[in-house]
């Protein structure tokens, strides 16, 4: 195929996927104006719900009191006449009746507002759905719309490079949908209910309700507290601050110990030599390769014991990942790095190579294993 005829498939594939993009595009803004309307039929079926709820919870004292009120005008004869327990029992009565039709208007706001946010989260999924294939169409896009003669010697040169760039990219993405993912569900949901609650607290003081005040003033603190260590999470998790002021020990020591609670496999890490302290990207570059491996162990390995060994000495740094999990046979997965199949050590790999360093890979069917990674020091780069 000629240069130019493969220009021209290229340009109208381009032209296909970008109408598409913008078809999927305007269906993801519509998704969210229709979200953005169900937020705020919520918000008013929440705020009516408190409202009838509070109301119900009038009736239910009034009518209690007129229990009481025609409990004794029926008991005490000579007090009270005729026309007195009549009077007694129509008021009791309409109160029943009041209290039945609130009570009636809570559950039915009750169902609504239960429908409205099952709603809203299959908009969520649709939404992320959407969003998904609008950043896939961009991936592909950009590479489309990249240098021709370029995409040609990476084809020719380094398919590898090739897929390892367009995993990269997709891994952005993914990293930026997920902390998208994270801001909405944890962080933004929680400012939203703070808002709902403060409102609610601004009704309470209203009624000089000082008892339930309190206790919804000590509810916002906890979800304040709550937010703050969302902000924090999602803060580590873009770079450990760690690393800069206390180091790559302290930090992967952490990590360590992190990772045995969330996953509930049993951990060790072990230190040899004394800490030398890295340029800061290449203690990032090794903090993420750690957190690759103890990714792949928890995923795959189905392991119950993965160690960490950190060995500094005066000219290279070797990490050593173990595990007791089902293993493999080494030449297959070797094969599959080749053939660009298996990323997630094919991109550990080329990161150590960024690195100068080397990446071995030892492991037995139904015993375990064991990656080696060595990283050579230089005294140029200590200095850096």
């Amino acid at each position: 195929m000629s240069v130019d005829v493969f220009d021209r498939v290229i340009k109208n594939a381009i032209d296909v996927m970008e109408n598409s993009k913008y078809q999927i595009y305007e269906i993801c803004e519509s998704v969210r104006a229709e979200r953005e309307a169900l937020n705020k039929e919520l918000q008013i079926v929440f705020e009516e719900t408190a409202r009838t709820i509070d109301t119900v919870d009038r009736f239910e004292v009034e009518y209690r009191r007129s229990r009481v009120r025609l409990t004794e005008v029926s008991r005490d004869f000579k007090r009270f006449n005729e026309e007195d327990i009549r009077m007694a029992y129509e008021a009791a009565t309409q109160l029943q009746a009041q209290l039945a039709i609130h009570r009636e208007k809570e559950l039915h706001l009750k169902l609504r507002r239960d429908d409205l946010q099952k709603r809203l989260k299959n908009l969520d999924k649709q939404l992320e759905r959407a969003e998904a294939l609008v950043s896939q169409f961009g991936v592909v896009l950009e590479y489309l719309t990249g240098d021709l003669n370029q995409v040609t010697r990476l084809l020719e040169s380094a398919k590898n490079r090739q897929l390892l760039g367009l995993k990269i990219i997709l891994a952005q993405e993914e990293e930026r949908k997920r902390i998208a993912r994270e801001i909405h569900d944890g962080l933004a949901q929680n400012l939203a209910n703070m808002v709902l609650r403060t409102e609610i607290t601004e009704r309470m003081l209203a009624k000089q309700a000082y008892n339930a005040v309190k206790n919804e003033l000590d509810d916002l603190k906890v979800s304040v507290r709550s937010g703050i260590e969302e902000v924090r999470k999602i803060i580590f998790n873009l770079r450990p601050m760690a690393l800069d002021d206390l180091g790559l020990v302290p930090t992967l020591r952490k990590f360590v110990q992190d990772y045995e609670e969330k996953s509930k496999i049993r951990t060790k890490f072990e230190l040899i030599g004394k800490e030398i302290r890295l340029p800061s990207g290449m203690e990032v570059a090794v903090y993420r390769l750690v957190q690759e491996a103890f990714s792949n162990v928890h995923k795959h390995a189905a392991a119950s014991f993965v160690s960490l060994e950190l060995t500094f000495q005066q000219q290279m740094i070797k990490l050593t990942i173990t595990d007791n999990g089902v293993g493999f046979i080494t030449d297959n997965i070797e094969k599959k790095i080749t053939d660009g199949s298996h990323y997630g050590l094919m991109g550990m790999r080329e990161r150590v190579e960024l690195l100068e360093g080397r990446l071995d890979i030892h492991s037995t069917v139904g015993v375990g294993t064991k990656i080696s990674m060595v990283i050579p020091i230089k005294s140029d780069s200590k200095e850096d």
